[in-house]
C-alpha cells in the first residue's frame, strides 16, 4: 500500500470517526429521538474492532506485524464505520415516520427495548460466527457464506453436529444480557425513550443518515484493500457483514467489464494455438469456436470408468508430497500401482469448481461456478463421448444433490442421479449433515456397477464423497482416530473407505475392465499470505487400472481441466471436443500450465511464473521457486499476461454466448 493511499485512508478514517462521535455526543446531550443510533452503531463498531484484534492475535504468525497491524486496524475501523451507516439507515427511517404518540406509548417502549436486546444478540452472535468462519476458511465472509445461506438445512445440521450449540447460545444470551443491562444502567435507553422530537426536527438527521450509506455505496471500493501485500492482512481489514453483502452483490462478474482484456481475435488465436494437440484439428477453421476433432490411431478401448471426486483431499495428506504423514496408507499404496499425476492443481476452492473443471474442462470463470448459473443444460461435458457410445452415465452423491445445484447440472446433461434422496433406509448405515458416509456411497457404486454389468451396459460413474468435511464424523471403530476429533481422522476414514471399495471391486467380474480415477475437488484449506498460495492448491490425481494402465509417476504441470482429455486419450477415442484442457501425457514441458482461481482472482501458472487477473482490470505476476514455496512479485511480462487474459476472456465469452452447448453451430 503506497504512502498516498495510506494518507488518504487515514484522513478519511479519522474525519469519519470525529464526525460520527460529534454527532453522537450532541444527539445524546439533546435527548433527541435519534440519540439511540450512535449508541447501537458505536456498540457494533466496538465489537467489530475487538473481533478484529482477536483474529489478528489468532493469526499472528501469518500477518505482517508492526505498522502492518496498525494499517489493518485503521482500514478495518473505516470499513466498520461504513457498515454501520447501513445499520443506521433503517433505524433512522423508522424513527422518522413513527408518530410521537406511538413513540411514547408503553407498548413501543417494550418493543424498542426488545429490539435493542435482539440487536445486541445479533452483533455478538455475528462476532462468534465470524470467528468460526475464520477458523474454517481464514477469510472474512465471502461468496462461500452467500452460497451456504441458500442451503440452510445442511449448514444448520453441520453447525449443530460440529459445535455445542446449546452452550454457545446460552453464553451468547448471557453476554447480551450483560451488555444490555450495562447500557441501561448508563441511562441511554431511558433518556432516548423519554425524548420528544417533533417531525420538523427529524428530517435533517434522517437525510444525513440516508446520505451516508449512499456515499459509501457509490464512493467506497474494497479495491483499496488490494494495497495489502499479505492476504491475511487484507482479509483482517475487511468488515464481515459488509463483505458478505459485497459478495452477494458481485456473485456473478462480467469479465469484459472488470478484468483486463485483449483484442478478441488475438485472444481466440492464442487459445486455439495453445490447446491444439497432435492428432487433432479444428472443426471450423477461421471461426470463433474451439471445437476440435480428435482422430486416434489406436484401437478404441471401452472400459468402465469410476471417477471418484474426493472431498477436500489436499496433496499434503499423501506421502507422495514428501512429508510422510501416513494418513492415507491405502491411497499411498495405490499411487505406486497406478498412473499418478504429481503436479496437478485444483482450479478453485469449492466442490462445484472442481466438478466444473473436470466435467467441462474450462478455466474458472469469475463469479459463481457455471454449475450454479442459468444455461447449464445440454453442455458438452466429459459424459458426452461416453453417452455417444451407449454408456450409462450416473452421478452418485452421499448427500442431497440439490445442494449447489449439482443434481440440476448432471441431470440436464444426461446423467442419472443416485443421491441420499433416492436411497432407502437400508442403504444408509451412518450419515452426517452432508449425507451418507463414504462406505455407504461406495456400496451404492458397487450396486450400480453390478446392475450395469448384468445388463451388459458399460458405465461411467461420477462419485462425489462427503466424509472428509466438518464435522468430521464417521462410523466408530474404522480408524485409529476417534470420530468427530479432527480433519486427520476424517482423512483416515476416507482412505479406509477407498481402500475397502477397491478391494471389494477386485472381486467383481467388471474390475479388470474398469478405470478408477481418484482426484480431489479442492484442497482442505487454501488460505495463505499470498494472493493465490500455490502450495495450497496441490491435489492428487490417480488413474488406477492394473490391467489397462501401466504404473507411472508423471511430473507434468497441469490442473483439473486436463483430467478429462487425458482419460479420453488413454481410451484411444476419436471424438469432437470443446474442452480447453489437454492430455497431460501429450503435453510438452514448455506448454504445461495450470489454472488456479478464486471467485474473483484468476490465476495462470506456467513453469516458473504465476499471473493473477483481478477486478479493476489489474494484473499481478509472481516468480515462483522450483518448490513453489516462494512467490516473489515481479513486473508483469506482456506475453505471459496476454496468454492468461486470452484463456479467461475466451472461456467467459464462450459460456456467456451459449457456444459451449453441444448443439451450437458455427
Amino acid at each position: 500500500m503506497g504512502f498516498r493511499q495510506l494518507f488518504s485512508l487515514f484522513e478519511l478514517l479519522w474525519t469519519s470517526v470525529i464526525g460520527i462521535l460529534t454527532v453522537g455526543v450532541n444527539a445524546c446531550l439533546r435527548r433527541h429521538r435519534f440519540a439511540i443510533i450512535p449508541v447501537v452503531c458505536g456498540l457494533y463498531v466496538v465489537v467489530c474492532t475487538l473481533l478484529r484484534l482477536g483474529l489478528i492475535l489468532r493469526s499472528w504468525g501469518d500477518v505482517d506485524g508492526g505498522l502492518g497491524v496498525l494499517f489493518v486496524l485503521q482500514a478495518g475501523l473505516f470499513f466498520d464505520l461504513c457498515s454501520a451507516t447501513w445499520i443506521a439507515l433503517p433505524i433512522a427511517l423508522y424513527l422518522f415516520v413513527l408518530p410521537q404518540k406511538w413513540f411514547a406509548a408503553r407498548w413501543h417502549r417494550c418493543l424498542a427495548r426488545t429490539g435493542i436486546f435482539l440487536f445486541i444478540f445479533f452483533v455478538v452472535f455475528n462476532a462468534v460466527a465470524e470467528w468460526v468462519f475464520w477458523g474454517e476458511f481464514s477469510v472474512r465472509y465471502n461468496f462461500i457464506a452467500v452460497d451456504y445461506l441458500v442451503y440452510t438445512t445442511e449448514v444448520v445440521k453441520n453447525i449443530h453436529e460440529s459445535y455445542p450449540m446449546p452452550l454457545i447460545l446460552s453464553t451468547l444470551l448471557l453476554v447480551t444480557a450483560v451488555i444490555y443491562v450495562a447500557l441501561s444502567k448508563m441511562g441511554y435507553f431511558d433518556a432516548w425513550l423519554s425524548s420528544e422530537t417533533p417531525l420538523r426536527k427529524r428530517w435533517r438527521p434522517t437525510l444525513a443518515f440516508a446520505v451516508l450509506p449512499a456515499l459509501v455505496f457509490f464512493g467506497v471500493s474494497r479495491a483499496a484493500l488490494d494495497g495489502f501485500g499479505n492476504n491475511f492482512n487484507r482479509e483482517l481489514a475487511k468488515n464481515g457483514p459488509y463483505s458478505f453483502f459485497g459478495a452477494f452483490w458481485h456473485n456473478e462478474i462480467d469479465f469484459d467489464q472488470f478484468y483486463p482484456t485483449v483484442d478478441e481475435g488475438e485472444a481466440l488465436a492464442e487459445v486455439r494455438r495453445r490447446i491444439l494437440e497432435p492428432g487433432s484439428e479444428y472443426v471450423y477453421e477461421g471461426s470463433d469456436l474451439i471445437d476440435r476433432n480428435f482422430a486416434s490411431l489406436e484401437p478404441e478401448l471401452k472400459p468402465n470408468v469410476v471417477l471418484i471426486c474426493v472431498e477436500s483431499l489436499s496433496g499434503r495428506f499423501l506421502n507422495a508430497w514428501g512429508k510422510e504423514p501416513n494418513l492415507m496408507p491405502n491411497l499411498d499404496r495405490l499411487v505406486g500401482e497406478g498412473l499418478f499425476f504429481r503436479r496437478l492443481y485444483a482450479t478453485g476452492t469449492r466442490t462445484v469448481r472442481g466438478m466444473e473443471a473436470i466435467m467441462l474442462s474450462v478455466p474458472p470463470t469469475p463469479g459463481r461456478s457455471i454449475l450454479k448459473r442459468e444455461g447449464i443444460d445440454d453442455l458438452y461435458t466429459l459424459g458426452t463421448p461416453f453417452q455417444d457410445r451407449g454408456y450409462d452415465t450416473a452421478f452418485l452423491y452421499g448427500g442431497h444433490g440439490y445442494f449447489d445445484n449439482m443434481n440440476a447440472f448432471f441431470s440436464s446433461n444426461g446423467f442419472r442421479i443416485v443421491d441420499r434422496a433416492s436411497a432407502s433406509g437400508a442403504d444408509v448405515t451412518f450419515e452426517t449433515a452432508w449425507g451418507a458416509c463414504d462406505e455407504d456411497l461406495f456400496n451404492w457404486s458397487l450396486r450400480e456397477a453390478d446392475a450395469m454389468e448384468a445388463a451388459g451396459k458399460p458405465f461411467f460413474q461420477f462419485v462425489m464423497t462427503t466424509s472428509n468435511h466438518r464435522p468430521y464424523t464417521y462410523p466408530d471403530g474404522k480408524v485409529s482416530i476417534p470420530s468427530k476429533t479432527s480433519r486427520e481422522g476424517a482423512v483416515q476414514y476416507t482412505d479406509f473407505a477407498i481402500g475397502q471399495f477397491i478391494e471389494q471391486a477386485k472381486l467383481k467380474p467388471w474390475f479388470d475392465n474398469t478405470i478408477f480415477i481418484i482426484v480431489a475437488d479442492h484442497c482442505a484449506s487454501s488460505a495463505g499470505k499470498d494472493s493465490i498460495p500455490l502450495k495450497y492448491y496441490e491435489i492428487p490425481c490417480l488413474f488406477y487400472a492394473p490391467k489397462l494402465i501401466p504404473a507411472a509417476n508423471n511430473e507434468t504441470l497441469c490442473s483439473q481441466i486436463d483430467v478429462g482429455p487425458t482419460l479420453l486419450a488413454q481410451l484411444g477415442w476419436s471424438y469432437q471436443s470443446e474442452f480447453f484442457g489437454r492430455s497431460i501425457l501429450a503435453t510438452e514441458k514448455a506448454d504445461a500450465r495450470a489454472f488456479i482461481g478464486t471467485y474473483q482472482k484468476l490465476g495462470y501458472f506456467d513453469h516458473d511464473g504465476l499471473t493473477i487477473l483481478l477486478p479493476g482490470k489489474k494484473v499481478e505476476q509472481y516468480r515462483c521457486s522450483p518448490r513453489k514455496r516462494d512467490q516473489v512479485p515481479v513486473e508483469p511480462e506482456a506475453d505471459r499476461t496476454a496468454t492468461a487474459i486470452s484463456y479467461y476472456q475466451i472461456a467467459s465469452l464462450l459460456y456467456r454466448s451459449g457456444r459451449m452447448r453441444k448443439d451450437e453451430e458455427q
